[in-house]
């Protein structure tokens, strides 16, 4: 009930008088049945911009540490995020795909709509990165379509480590869904997975118009992280 709230009364009005959101492709989602949305991911305001203008509920993968904050701010931020429809996900370990699959594959399997980053993490330079295949082992799994999905100007209004979005016009495209019924039964071969979420990821670029780098965004991040010269902090005067 608290979501519908939040969407219709609260946060769905205020985002679209703000923010003016143009639409594109809105017919491409389906009104029933189970699918994934797969976008590129810009800016922390995307969990809420794209679902704010779907007429269906659509539940998103939400790194965990969404959930985890300390303090008031914290437990605000979690309680937030579960009224919005979001699911916490463990990144870390080597099981952490494998729980972001079970429990995608758990919303699919009541017939709704999953969003999904297949970047894994927000672009950091605005650039489109390549895809995790966890998109595709569910997709083929749940046997769904795969709607893909570009946000347009969200970097702009807000960059990582923006704390506040810029007020200015954005866009939402929506592109034909892809079908990969083709490869049932092949979700655990590797060249069919990689195969399919290339292929959504070049879906996702046709739409955007971004610069594709075939790298993991957090691989490529970790390296600019690690190659930057060290923060010289001035010296306390005695």
């Amino acid at each position: 009930m608290f979501y519908y709230i939040l969407k219709y009364v609260v946060l769905g009005p205020v985002l679209r008088l703000l923010f003016r959101p143009r639409i594109e492709g809105l017919e491409n989602i389906p009104e029933d049945g189970a699918a994934i949305v797969a976008g590129n991911h810009l800016s922390f305001s995307d969990h809420f911009l794209m679902p704010a203008i779907l007429k269906r509920r659509i539940t998103f993968l939400a790194k965990a540490e969404y959930f985890t904050g300390p303090g008031i701010k914290g437990r605000l931020t979690a309680a937030f995020f579960r009224s919005a429809g979001q699911i916490p996900v463990d990144r870390s370990g080597k099981d952490a795909g494998q729980a972001a699959i079970r429990e995608g594959l758990g919303v699919l399997s009541k017939g709704e709509l999953l969003g999904i980053y297949p970047e894994g993490t927000r672009s950091h330079d605005g650039r489109l990165y390549k895809g995790k295949v966890g998109v595709a082992v569910m997709a083929i799994t749940a046997g769904v379509p795969v709607i893909p999905c570009a946000m347009l100007g969200t970097f702009e209004i807000q960059p990582p480590g923006q704390k506040l979005p810029k007020i200015k016009q954005v866009a939402i495209r929506f592109g034909e869904p892809l079908d990969f019924s083709r490869y049932a039964g092949m979700e655990d071969q590797k060249a069919a997975i990689r195969a399919v979420t290339d292929e959504i990821m070049y879906a996702i670029l046709e739409l955007s118009g971004q610069e594709y780098v075939d790298e993991y965004a957090a691989k490529v991040k970790a390296a600019e992280q690690a190659a930057a010269p060290p923060r010289k902090f001035p010296k306390l005067r005695r």
